[in-house]
């Protein structure tokens, strides 16, 4: 484990797994952190040199204020590779996770091997999204967990799964999530993924009401050239209610 200074951050990062291997980089969703991955850790640290890392505002990695861009986060991603030592690896990210991803598959594509984006999406509904905005700098986390606990997750998770996302959530940095949330705001990703160059896998989630294939995932599917689709029995945290599904479509996509 280890901290990446970036311009006004400290980004937090571990590597897992085999050195001699591929790399897969793990991103994390809007307010989760890297534990996120943990149930799949077992399957992929088998089969790869894993590097996750806390988004900026997230988790351990600290963040000034302010409004944040989907260049910087990606630009966090490409700095942390660079200290870990890894100069080409692929991507799995879920949600904003995925947004970032897509932005670090076009900013640096001689690097990014193959890209699976989960549960997410190249445009998102600015208005709603300046209103959470808002109302987090304002009143604090505990204004959106009832809003964001209802996408994060469907009625088939487990209740402790449950629990422990909304601890997270409302002890989280209320200014890094609201810096997050203004990248997903402004983000400009639809009119360019036509340029992503990697093989890339598209995973959304059957229950799924954030960002489900009608609307978002089939965008993606039909604007990345050769992209390709796998829905998963889970809503928006993928990683926590279809682990061992998701594990295997990450591992069956990247070891074709």
């Amino acid at each position: 484990m280890a901290f990446t200074q970036r311009p006004g951050a400290s980004l937090y990062w571990k590597r897992d797994g085999r050195d001699d291997a591929p790399a897969l980089v793990l991103l994390n969703s809007i307010g989760t952190d890297m534990d996120l991955w943990d149930a799949l850790l077992p399957r992929l640290r088998a089969h790869f040199a894993v590097l996750r890392l806390d988004t900026r505002g997230h988790g351990a990695s600290t963040a000034d204020p302010g409004d944040y861009a989907m260049a910087m986060l990606a630009d966090d991603v490409l700095a942390v590779a660079d200290a870990a030592g890894i100069e080409r690896f692929s991507i799995a990210g879920v949600s904003l996770g995925g947004m970032i991803g897509m932005e670090a598959a076009l900013r640096a594509p001689a690097r990014v091997e193959r890209l699976l984006p989960i549960c997410t999406s190249a445009t998102m509904d600015a208005a709603s999204w300046n209103d959470r905005i808002a109302k987090v700098r304002t009143e604090g986390m505990a204004a959106i967990a009832d809003l964001a606990m209802g996408r994060f997750l469907s009625d088939a998770a487990e209740p402790a799964i449950y629990d422990a996302v909304r601890r997270q959530l409302l002890t989280m940095n209320a200014q890094g999530y609201a810096g997050c949330g203004a990248a997903i705001r402004d983000m400009d990703l639809a009119d360019r993924i036509g340029g992503i160059t990697c093989p890339t896998l598209i995973v959304t989630g059957a229950r799924d009401t954030s960002t489900p294939f009608t609307g978002h995932g089939e965008h993606l599917l039909a604007r990345i050239p050769g992209a390709t689709h796998v829905a998963l029995e889970a809503a928006h945290l993928a990683p926590l209610e279809a682990p061992d599904a998701l594990a295997g479509a990450i591992l069956s996509f990247l070891e074709s």
